[in-house]
């Protein structure tokens, strides 16, 4: 591959260092934008410019000498409807229009299988109708069509639907799994828990955007569905991570009419940490086809979900002691468990 010059949008965030770490052990150029500092060991090997993907005045800096964006920043859930707005379907235009005025070569933007909203047949494929849930899903299909108005203008434009990764840097939703199974509870479930669910490993990600970096533009410049190639049920996949603790503890189903009820309430009065798109998809099939990233990219997943959580739940263990307490609304930082805390005690 030739060597490049990357600008990663979001770079100090959970998929932002995984690319950056993949894109530097093949000896690229990288440099990372990011409201938030940069505080890996990576730092003196790139190019940090911090500070927000909507302040113009970064724009110089940050896409001087830059071949190709990968645009991974975003508002997640808990963030504000406004900040969500704001930052995903405005920032990116203004990605977007800062990277066409400098004729860059290709612009790669991070989209999410939450466009799809909540789907009623599987698997879905790049041509569905797009019908987000929420702000953040609303957010997702707005910037896309953003895109889609830069693709038409003659940029290189590949979008990336990934479904929800996993991986080293990975906290979120996803460390109440963690820690419940380290402190040796059980889990619950929405329903029996033997709905199909599609994960995806942070590296095969990875692979997707620098397949889309190298292959021909004719090849590239489309949507493209990214996930694991082998799944099975969510009750399967957490299982995995409940065994390697070696706690023998169980998947416990929790009826889920009831439960999405109460969740609803919670989130009403800011007691969960779950949002509408999780609790309303967990109990009911989520996987996409990725028949046209392999056929037209070669991309070729190596993480099955299981693998994937588990690699991410050994990177947890080894980071225990030194993740924050402090709760927050990234993907890199526990979020605030609320009522969910008292799980713990009839898990």
């Amino acid at each position: 591959m030739t060597k490049k010059r990357f600008l990663v949008t979001g770079g100090a965030g959970f998929m932002g260092i995984n690319l950056i770490r993949g894109l530097l052990e093949r000896g690229h150029e990288v440099r990372s934008i990011d409201t938030a500092p940069f505080a890996y060991p990576e730092a003196d090997r790139i190019s940090v410019v911090q500070g927000d993907i909507r302040n113009r005045a970064l724009f110089d800096a940050a896409f001087q000498d830059v071949d190709i964006v990968v645009h991974c920043a975003a508002a997640l859930p808990l963030a504000t409807p406004g900040e969500i707005r704001s930052t995903n379907v405005e920032g990116t235009r203004m990605m977007l229009e800062a990277a066409r005025e400098r004729d860059i070569d290709r612009f790669i933007h991070i989209s999410s299988t939450a466009v799809y909203g909540i789907p009623d047949h599987h698997p879905l494929v790049e041509s569905d109708g797009l019908m987000g849930v929420g702000a953040y899903g609303e957010s997702k299909v707005r910037a896309e069509a953003v895109c889609a108005e830069f693709r038409e203008k003659g940029m290189i434009l590949p979008v990336l639907r990934p479904k929800s990764f996993v991986g080293p840097e990975r906290l979120g939703a996803f460390e109440l799994l963690y820690s419940f199974a380290a402190e040796g509870h059980n889990f619950p479930v929405l329903g029996s828990g033997n709905n199909l669910y599609q994960l995806l490993d942070v590296d095969d990600l990875t692979q997707a955007v620098l397949l889309c970096a190298h292959e021909e533009a004719g090849l590239v410049n489309d949507t493209f569905n990214i996930g694991a190639e082998t799944f099975g049920s969510l009750r399967q996949s957490f299982q995995a991570v409940l065994d390697r603790a070696g706690f023998g503890k169980r998947i416990i189903s929790v009826p889920a009419a009831p439960a999405i009820w109460t969740l609803r309430a919670l989130e009403m009065m800011n007691l969960s940490p779950l949002y509408k798109w999780i609790y309303e998809t967990a109990n009911k099939d989520s996987f996409v086809s990725i028949e046209r990233a392999r056929d037209r990219l070669g991309f070729k997943p190596v993480y099955s979900n299981e693998a994937a959580l588990i690699r991410n739940y050994e990177w947890y263990l080894q980071n225990r002691n030194r993740i924050s307490a402090q709760p927050g609304v990234s993907h890199r930082v526990p979020w605030k468990k609320g009522a969910l805390t008292l799980l713990r005690w009839v898990m």
